[in-house]
């Protein structure tokens, strides 16, 4: 027998969603089923489901910082993401300890940052102190950023209506440091198709797609950026894991499903093989 080879491997640093639907839980399940071996930096625990965000326990910073550490000097990761990362201390942390494992955007791994900063809910997440942190040393650091209409609007202050708006926040966006933006279109509902638009500072890609008419969409921003840093894991280069990861999600809306009593997940099972039985 051959011994098997080491599959490409990504880092998501994000909390926990014990409803299974996004943070961690969808990073790694989107890893998988785009053929990447996923790591974790566990940054928060949640206790949510479809109704809310009820309770919540922080990681300490050190403990984030350590668990990125650890899983960089051993297992060759290929590119990194984030999700919710719950206050300053711990960006401070976490920018840290991307420097010394050599993940950023002028650096070896490439950085993917999700900027997290309100569950699908309205909760927030973290405080002033937190957003502040995130736009100053987390986004001069990412490779790719790929905010929601919301998170643009936290971000710059940009109520974004429109494409032309879309544009006009990833110019903003794109000053703020990262080398390349994802503006995803998700929440614009007006517009009969779902464009995520990516730009590096001169050029603009669009990534058409269709809306689909289903309530079930929790975990689709998840879906999108861990499926765009298993494309670079996979070493693609940005335009191919953009349009890698809009293919993925598009999918995993389109497949959707309800679970509890209110917003169900994106899907996964959509890339996996039909099972044979005799």
């Amino acid at each position: 027998m051959t011994e098997a080879t080491s599959p490409p491997a990504a880092l998501t640093i994000a909390g926990s969603d014990s409803g299974g639907a996004a943070g961690l839980q969808a990073d790694l399940r989107t890893f998988l089923t785009c053929g990447v071996h996923g790591l974790v930096a566990v940054t928060a625990v949640t206790v949510q489901n479809t109704l809310g965000v009820h309770d919540r326990t922080d990681i300490p910073p050190h403990i984030v910082a350590g668990q990125i550490e650890a899983v960089a000097a051993d297992m060759r990761v290929g590119a990194a993401k984030t999700g919710m990362l719950a206050s300053a201390e711990i960006i401070e942390a976490v920018a840290a300890a991307c420097d010394a494992a050599e993940i950023g955007r002028d650096r070896r791994i490439p950085f993917v940052v999700d900027p997290v900063a309100a569950s699908m809910h309205g909760h927030p997440l973290f405080d002033a102190a937190g957003l502040a942190a995130l736009r100053d040393l987390l986004l001069p650091r990412a490779t790719v950023l790929t905010p929601n209409l919301d998170e643009v609007r936290l971000l710059t202050g940009l109520d974004v209506t429109d494409r032309q708006g879309m544009r006009d926040a990833a110019v903003a966006l794109h000053q703020l440091g990262p080398r390349h933006v994802l503006v995803k279109s998700g929440h614009l509902v007006t517009d009969p198709e779902c464009v995520d638009l990516l730009f590096d500072g001169e050029d603009f890609v669009e990534l058409p797609g269709p809306r689909f008419s289903t309530p079930h969409t929790h975990g689709a921003g998840d879906a999108m950026a861990s499926a765009f840093t298993a494309g670079l894991a996979r070493g693609m280069p940005v335009v191919e894991a953009a349009r890698f990861g809009k293919w993925f999600v598009s999918n995993a809306v389109a497949n959707s499903y309800p679970m509890g009593a209110k917003v169900g997940p994106v899907s996964a099972f959509w890339r996996l093989a039909p099972e044979e039985r005799a």
